[in-house]
């Protein structure tokens, strides 16, 4: 995974940044469009990225990469893909593996949950209240 160097406030601090490929939402409410870009992996999606490789709808499937180049120079420096992306790469041909499991489900709490298990056994009468039953 690349990283690049950072250097702030004189040359003994320096920190590693961490880049991701990913998307970021564009379009409008019920109406979703995606740019594919190089950004901070611990920014927020929304905010500054470092290049938009392209572009991505949803709904009627469009994808356009503005230079592939660029993005296979990238992969080449393994940086890391978000499982969505990976997965859109690898249904363009572009990325030439298998694609990886990009949602799980919510997993229930225990308690949450019912306990899945046989009843409580119910009490069985005395020999004192099966006379008086009987009689």
């Amino acid at each position: 995974m690349p990283a690049v160097r950072a250097a702030k406030a004189g040359p003994y601090i320096r920190k590693l940044i961490m880049l991701t490929i990913r998307l970021q939402r564009t379009g409008s409410r019920n109406n979703p469009d995606f740019r594919i870009v190089l950004a901070e992996k611990h920014r927020a999606a929304d905010k500054k990225v470092l290049e938009v490789f392209g572009e991505y709808n949803p709904r009627t499937k469009f994808f356009h990469l503005r230079d592939e180049a660029k993005l296979k120079d990238w992969l080449n420096k393994h940086t890391e893909l978000s499982p969505t992306v990976h997965n859109l790469l690898v249904d363009k041909k572009i990325l030439v593996e298998a694609k990886v499991k990009a949602w799980r489900p919510k997993v229930k709490k225990a308690e949450d949950a019912p306990k899945a298990g046989p009843p409580p056994p119910a009490e069985k009468p005395t020999e004192a209240a099966k006379e008086t039953v009987t009689a």
